[in-house]
């Protein structure tokens, strides 16, 4: 790769490539197609950004207006947007630019800058088909594409919209697809558009992380939330997964009021309050973040220490990539499931469906294993700044401490209604 490339990893502690990164890079970097199988957190996103800048600093061409050089297909906003902000140092040091194109905010500022000229437009497919039907982006100067979370496309819908996309790109362009499965989908796009391509495997989907400790709570319905109090009580980064829209809202809701400071992340959400949940995960005010499985595959931050299934997942694919919150980059992680009385087959069987051997508890908000799982003393914030107290931890002699109101700012701005 480019010295100037290395330099802005080194400069992140990034040295050593990951398995997906080493197993790549050398066929992208020569311009080949690849498709590259591996499970979220394995690296994927420097995987292809790294040979997207390499390649725009050597080809001898220019950004021009409308003509982006390099496409980025994403499946949720996102997702998108952490592949901006990754991409954003390599791109200074390259003396390139970037956009991201997606719905749920105005398209004005997306087509101005189109208009000026960008280098590498990131973007989802809905709002960049309606661009293209406007002639406000023109894909004929594409010189590399790439579809990223490629069976999350398909798991969406995305894939006719993908292939029309594909078409306007040049033949000859460089072609690099990332999944963490290959179902029928995927694997039409492959034949279809991918000349040639260098298959690339590490770190499946169908392969947990040996860092990655996967529990399995039985619980009986009224020990539920307060198991869940407890747990996402404990210091440290912890996404909570909800089935529906509703339960992720309520269920941030009663965390909230339990002096648990959550935040929600739904499709009913607004462009907007989904960037101040974010902010608000991101920067630590809330700790917690309440989620269903739109977060499962777009969303990246480092430090999530734990992963809940507050509900069970239908599918075994959903269990593994919303588990791939969790254990990334080389770091541990632990995964709980919770599963009621009346969940005990369907827990059975999905764990058995995602090649899993979890470890099953009965457990209640008072079990010491809860402590094992979320290790450290479980901090409240006070509701309204209510006097500081004292409560008898689950499991332990320790006390939990309710912090004094002063260390209750930033609450209002950690909870996105």
């Amino acid at each position: 790769m480019p010295s100037s490339l290395v330099d802005v990893l080194a400069q992140r502690g990034i040295t050593d490539p990951t398995p997906i990164q080493a197993a790549t890079l050398p066929d992208s970097l020569a311009g080949r197609d690849v498709l590259g199988r591996g499970r979220t957190g394995s690296g994927k996103t420097y995987a292809f950004l790294l040979p997207i800048v390499a390649r725009l600093t050597t080809s001898g061409t220019r950004r021009q207006p409308k003509r982006p050089r390099a496409l980025v297909l994403a499946p949720t906003r996102e997702l998108a947007t952490q592949i901006e902000e990754a991409l954003a140092p390599l791109a200074s040091a390259a003396r390139l630019n970037s956009r991201t194109v997606f719905g749920g905010v105005g398209q004005n500022p997306q087509v101005s800058a189109l208009r000026r000229g960008v280098d590498v437009v990131i973007a989802c497919p809905g709002r960049l088909e309606d661009l293209m039907k406007q002639g406000e982006i023109d894909l004929s100067a594409v010189e590399v594409s790439v579809i990223d979370e490629a069976d999350h496309m398909a798991d969406l819908g995305f894939l006719p919209g993908v292939t029309r996309i594909l078409n306007a790109t040049p033949r000859r362009a460089q072609r690099l697809l990332f999944s963490a499965t290959l179902d029928s989908g995927v694997n039409t796009l492959v034949k279809r558009f991918l000349d040639q391509p260098v298959t690339h495997e590490a770190d499946s989907a169908q392969s947990p992380v040996s860092t990655m400790a996967h529990h399995v709570l039985h619980v009986s319905s009224d020990a539920h939330l307060p198991v869940l109090v407890n747990l996402t009580s404990a210091p440290g980064r912890t996404i909570v997964f909800t089935r529906t829209k509703h339960r992720a809202k309520r269920l941030a809701k009663q965390l909230n009021a339990q002096g648990v400071p959550a935040v929600e992340l739904h499709g009913n959400l607004s462009q907007n309050a989904r960037v101040r949940t974010m902010e608000a995960f991101h920067s630590g005010k809330a700790e917690t973040l309440v989620a269903t499985d739109i977060a499962a595959r777009g969303i990246h931050v480092d430090d999530v220490a734990l992963v809940i299934h507050a509900d069970p997942p239908v599918e075994h694919k959903a269990y593994l990539h919303r588990s791939g919150r969790t254990a990334r980059a080389g770091s541990s992680g632990t995964v709980v499931t919770m599963m009621l009385d009346e969940q005990v087959r369907d827990v059975r069987d999905l764990t058995r469906k995602a090649g899993i051997k979890p470890t099953t508890t009965r457990v209640d908000a008072r079990s010491d294993l809860l402590q094992e799982l979320a290790p450290g003393e479980r901090r409240f914030v006070a509701p309204q700044a209510a006097a500081p107290t004292s409560v008898q931890p689950a499991g332990g002699s320790q006390q939990r401490r309710r912090r004094r109101p002063s260390q209750n700012r930033g609450r209002s701005a950690a909870r996105v209604a």
